[in-house]
């Protein structure tokens, strides 16, 4: 192969995948490298007797076309299997249904007239946000004047703090508005028949069909641009020259492996972000079986509860039911630094003491496994549009494929995927090479 093919992606997240069975359907030969053990990023599995298991939960939403179509790509028979999914809350220890106008009527932890003021507002905010500019108004301010000071001190404020802190009210608008436009309460959602590390094992399949290759537990050390391409330093003092990287990592460990040079020309914007530790309930039993439930003002650490087993089915597990916990948290932070198994002890006496009137027992629970995940959500500021890095670093072989790129759209496998192929039609006009893919 022609040394100006070359391409090297760090990174085998679901984006640094894409990318590479992307420029592999366009002829051109990747290498893929993925400092872990496993491909997949924040989709990585574990194994649970003849299955494995998602870290991490996911789902497929209707509207996720660029996912969608790269699943038929894969493997037109490729089934997704769809379920209506129910969401809830849990306020102050009490379970809600939160799906229907009655449900939302019949809601306790708000006085009726700020029922009525949530409900009618919430079915016109995605009109509402038509034509403004929502990437500079703060997220608080919209929505304050939007529900009131009580539906926001009371629900909106706990539940955006749980995703992304103490700043959750500077966020710009638009995420939330770009969200809803992804979402709604009573939604059909699909999980991909045979679980994500099918997609995964067909992604890698496809990338070595067409000549490429896919080395997990290769952590780049160094990268350095050498004037006419780049320089990749591995473990055992091995190097890899190659014309083309795309990187695929949070641009704040990038900015750690770059060279001076390198760094000075990344983007400088600086973001913060929210990790995630997420707690797996096995159980012999359903919760409540809603798909999602927020968890206000509780006295728990988690702040939602996922019941995967409502989408998938609980014989994805054997017969179990699994349910995921999850808190963001800043990766410095006490509890993301804390023992996994601390965590669980205390988490599933939160979880027993919430669910105690189903009655959920300690006989109930059967394993309870700990994830941890330190960049999960960048914390956009507001103008972040036009603070948004470049694709390609100027004066560069060097292009980037990060959640710092998909802002608006929410961080999902389905923008990533949007994401993957934008940087790879770039990197194919760069090349002269006609990009194959269907319109994005």
């Amino acid at each position: 192969m022609d040394a100006t093919n070359q391409v090297t992606v760090i990174g085998g997240g679901i984006c640094g995948l894409a990318v590479a069975h992307r420029l592999g359907r366009a002829g051109v030969r990747v290498t893929l490298l993925e400092s872990s053990d496993q491909l997949g990023g924040l989709g990585t599995f574990f194994p649970m007797g003849d299955r494995w298991v998602e870290r991490f939960y996911h789902c497929v939403m209707p509207s996720d076309t660029h996912l969608l179509r790269l699943l038929g790509e894969l493997d037109p028979g490729q089934d997704v299997a769809w379920r209506n999914t129910r969401m809830g809350m849990i306020v102050d220890g009490a379970r809600y249904p939160f799906n229907t106008a009655r449900d939302l009527l019949r809601f306790a932890p708000l006085p009726l007239p700020h029922r009525v003021r949530l409900g009618v507002a919430s079915l016109l905010l995605r009109r509402l946000g038509r034509g403004k500019d929502l990437d500079n108004i703060r997220t608080e301010d919209w929505l304050r004047g939007l529900y009131g000071d009580t539906v926001w001190e009371r629900l909106l404020a706990p539940m955006f703090g749980s995703k992304f802190g103490p700043s959750c009210g500077d966020v710009p608008a638009l995420y939330l508005w770009q969200r809803l436009g992804r979402e709604s309460n009573v939604a059909t959602r699909g999980y991909p028949v045979g679980g994500y590390k099918t997609v995964i094992d067909r992604l890698q399949a496809s990338i070595e069909a067409t000549g490429g290759t896919v080395r997990v537990n290769t952590p780049v050390l160094a990268l350095r641009h050498t004037g006419t391409g780049m320089e990749i330093a591995l473990p055992n003092g091995e190097t890899i020259e190659t014309d083309r990287v795309v990187s695929t990592v949070p641009l704040p460990l990038l900015r750690t492996l770059a060279d001076d040079d390198l760094s000075a020309r990344l983007p400088t914007t600086q973001l913060t972000y929210q990790g995630v530790v997420n707690a797996l309930f096995f159980l012999r039993r359903p919760l409540s079986g809603q798909y999602w439930a927020p968890v206000l003002h509780s006295n728990t650490e988690f702040d939602g509860v996922v019941e995967m087993s409502a989408l998938s089915g609980p014989e994805t597990y054997g017969g179990r039911h699994l349910a995921y916990a999850m808190r963001y948290t800043d990766r410095e932070s006490p509890l993301y630094r804390e023992d996994e198994s601390t965590i669980a002890q205390r988490w599933t006496n939160q979880l027993l003491r919430l669910y105690a009137d189903l009655p959920l027992t300690t006989e109930d629970i059967v394993e309870v496994r700990i994830f941890k995940a330190p960049f999960v959500e960048p914390v956009y500021p507001l103008g972040y549009l036009t603070q948004r890095p470049a694709i390609e670093v100027p004066n560069t072989p060097l292009l980037l494929a990060t959640t710092a790129h998909v802002y608006p759209e929410v961080t999902s496998w389905n923008s990533s995927v949007g994401l993957a192929e934008r940087v790879a039609i770039t990197l194919l006009t760069s090349m002269n090479h006609t990009p194959t893919t269907t319109k994005t």
